[in-house]
């Protein structure tokens, strides 16, 4: 039987979802050689130069870090080689070339938000509640020369609440990815590894989410416009164009609730009192709680109704 000692890993990942899964290897006791995350990039209006949250997290604990930018470049494959590592663990990072993920002995394993083969993709998470899942997952698979094809080796499934944004669920994900990428690592430790091919059924894609996707179609259902708001906050944000006589602004939501009611208005017209902000859907209406509009800070509806006045006439489109 492998112990502890035995095992010595890369990790690669980027965002703050990675950082807990790398903290939780530590954590566990697990020897991590070297931590492979994104070339630093200016950022922000001032253009600062920025680094990944996994990158600060390394050198907070006095990891060794590699930034390659080309992942198939001879120097970075020998500098990886050099880390004289058996196991290699991926969490929200890039598609490995070949050379890269068959180097260590014990295989590259990926940890992905969803419960593959459903939601392959970049956002998985935002996905399963636009789509208004009940429930999704994290699953540990080997990678391969696709994207999230790779035999599974562990899932765990977790409910979606019915109020839950996606940050919300992010974190809860977070926590149960860390348990789940230990149980994968503990297997691998003690020479218990089964893995199963992904079924060859029909599965909803999680592609990555651009301006366009997020715009709020207002001719859609009073659910699924709620759960695209949802589904995209607090990142990127769901957003639509709200006409007020000449003004023209652009909205982001980040909080509404949804009111089943039969009404007469039209699809899209703003209803405002002093407190209130709605939007009439088809099957009801869409109460705005939270916001942003260009130009100025998020704030709750009162503060933007305080200093935002609204034409009879003022609709969303």
């Amino acid at each position: 039987m492998k112990n502890k000692k035995d095992i010595k890993i890369v990790f690669m990942g980027t965002p703050e979802f990675a950082v807990t899964i790398l903290k939780g290897i530590i954590d566990k006791g697990y020897t991590v050689a070297g931590v492979i995350t994104a070339p630093d990039k200016p950022a922000g209006r001032g253009r600062k130069i920025h680094q990944s949250a996994v990158k600060k997290f390394a050198l907070e604990n006095n990891l060794k870090i590699v930034q390659p930018t080309n992942l198939k470049n001879e120097d970075f494959l020998e500098e990886l080689k050099s880390l004289n590592v058996n196991l290699q663990v991926v969490v929200a990072f890039r598609m490995l070339p070949k050379a890269v993920w068959q180097m260590p002995k014990y295989g590259t394993f990926n940890l992905h938000a969803s419960l593959l083969p459903q939601y392959r993709g970049a956002a998985p998470i935002n996905w399963a509640i636009i789509n208004g899942e009940e429930k999704t997952g994290v699953t540990t698979f080997f990678i391969d020369d696709k994207i999230d094809t790779g035999e599974i080796i562990l899932q765990k499934e977790i409910e979606i609440l019915p109020n839950e944004n996606a940050g919300d669920l992010h974190d809860k994900l977070m926590y149960l990815g860390s348990d789940l990428v230990n149980e994968t690592i503990a297997q691998i430790e003690k020479g218990e590894i089964k893995t199963k091919p992904q079924p060859k059924k029909e599965f909803k894609p999680a592609p990555k989410l651009y301006k366009d996707t997020c715009k709020i179609d207002w001719k859609d259902s009073l659910v699924s416009i709620y759960n695209k708001i949802r589904g995209l906050a607090p990142y990127p944000l769901a957003w639509t164009t709200i006409y007020n006589d000449k003004d023209v602004v652009e909205m982001k939501i980040y909080k509404a609730d949804k009111i089943v009611e039969k009404h007469s208005l039209p699809v899209g017209k703003i209803v405002t009192s002093k407190k209130e902000m709605k939007i009439a859907v088809s099957e009801g209406f869409i109460y705005i709680k939270e916001l942003k509009v260009a130009g100025k800070r998020k704030m709750d509806v009162v503060s933007f109704l305080n200093g935002f006045k609204f034409s009879e006439n003022a609709y969303v489109k």
